[in-house]
């Protein structure tokens, strides 16, 4: 199983490189971005954030080894023949290091706040399915031809095009969303504990066998707030039911209960476990929190 790092998007530039390149001297596998323009919730218009495309061509250019993906790009408000310019770019710049990351939408703030549609679930999940198609045609074709109910390309070139970028599709929705994945994804993501991985990848299964496809050929990742505490750490437990309260998977304990929680997840069919960074404090305090899990868990996990 390989581990990767998802920084916190609203912070400085310089503190995102900072722990990307902490994260491509120490062994981990990825870095992953989050596309949003703002926080979520009511404060999120305060808070600064900087644009995920942007920041991956950047760090594919300051990087030699990490993958780099997007966590994930949202399809509301890019369309996706733009996207697969962008992305191939990108992954030409990083060297073929590039993970392709979509999502249906769903952040309400920030489709107010721009005055962008957010469509009922039917419609973002029919949206995201002909997106799919656009990438697949777009990726794999000299020219495209595509005339759906929400995207239309005549003709249309990508080059020049990336030899072998996967695409990652994040979403957990079972009935509609998995099938989506089944049909086109080379990678799928979701936040979870090792019991929902595992309920969830029994429906993937059966999404799987409905269309002759073997669920081994799409690489799972997961992620949850993590974090190895002493057991006289006071706060832990008012901090962890602060973060269960977020609605967020929450793992929180001894390097000998996450070893057993990562165990699970590997039996449960994860490939990769992401580990988001924005619990885990800024500046050394965040590099400290990130070694010691690499050091006290990872490492032993091999």
């Amino acid at each position: 199983m390989d581990f990767s790092l998802w920084p916190l998007g609203a912070q400085p530039w310089q503190d995102t490189l900072a722990v990307t390149e902490y994260a491509e001297r120490t062994g981990w596998h990825g870095v992953w971005i989050a596309d949003h323009f703002m926080a979520n919730g009511a404060e999120g218009v305060g808070v600064p954030m900087n644009e995920c495309m942007a920041v991956l061509a950047a760090l594919a250019s300051r990087t030699e080894r990490v993958r780099l993906g997007s966590m994930v790009l949202g399809n509301t408000y890019r369309h996706p023949a733009v996207v697969a310019n962008q992305a191939a770019t990108v992954d030409q710049i990083s060297g073929g290091r590039f993970v392709l990351g979509i999502g249906a939408g769903w952040q309400v703030n920030e489709h107010e706040a721009y005055g962008i549609e957010l469509p009922r679930p039917r419609e973002l999940l029919a949206r995201l399915d002909e997106a799919c198609q656009v990438f697949t045609g777009l990726l794999t074709r000299d020219r495209t031809d595509f005339d759906g109910k929400y995207y239309q390309l005549t003709g249309a070139p990508l080059e020049p095009k990336p030899a072998a970028m996967p695409l990652l599709i994040g979403g957990a929705g079972e009935k509609v969303t998995l099938g989506i994945v089944a049909r086109y994804a080379d990678e799928w993501n979701h936040w979870s504990l090792p019991e929902v991985a595992v309920r969830k990848g029994e429906v993937f299964r059966e999404h799987c066998e409905k269309i002759g496809r073997d669920p081994r050929t799409v690489r799972r990742s997961t992620q949850a707030l993590f974090e190895v505490i002493d057991p006289d750490d006071n706060e832990a437990a008012e901090r962890r039911e602060r973060l269960v309260a977020s609605g967020r998977p929450v793992v929180m304990g001894s390097a000998e209960e996450l070893l057993d929680t990562f165990g699970r997840y590997a039996e449960a069919g994860i490939d990769e476990v992401l580990v988001p960074d924005v619990t885990l404090g800024n500046g050394q305090r965040r590099i400290d929190a990130l070694e010691r899990l690499r050091e006290e868990v990872f490492v032993k996990l091999g």
